[in-house]
């Protein structure tokens, strides 16, 4: 599980937006060990998260839940005022902090991916809010 936390980051979330995930990702894997599902159905990330994985994410120096291999990796995006409608992946804590300084609502959703397997998982969600 990632260990990182918004707050180390550079950015302060709001303590009732914070929405964790782990419980899901528990979930998830228990049914892929207990052979409810198949690692196709969990390890399908799409190649663009995949590529912002390896390029930009921040390494969680953990195994990947599912293979083993050390290629798991944070990605962030953030949604709000005047941002793409796909969201902006931040690559750098400082990107994170200058948004949560900007007039509007902003909300980060972190995703651990492995570009090994192609496992994927939100791990969490937050308001950014300035420290």
């Amino acid at each position: 599980m990632a260990k990182q936390s918004a707050a180390v980051a550079g950015v302060q979330p709001e303590p009732a937006s914070v929405v964790d995930y782990h419980l899901v990702r528990a979930h998830a894997l228990h049914r892929l060990r207990s052979g409810a599902c198949s690692e196709g159905d969990l390890c399908d990330a799409h190649p663009e998260l995949l590529r912002a994985g390896r390029e930009v994410g921040t390494a969680l120096g953990e195994p990947c839940p599912v293979c083993g291999g050390s290629k798991l990796a944070l990605v962030a995006y953030v949604f709000g005022p005047r941002l793409p409608a796909h969201g902006r992946c931040i690559s750098y804590a400082t990107e994170k902090a200058k948004l949560a300084r900007r007039k509007g609502r902003f909300t980060c959703y972190e995703v651990e991916v492995c570009s090994g397997c192609g496992w994927n998982h939100l791990l969490r969600s937050y308001v950014l809010q300035p420290r």
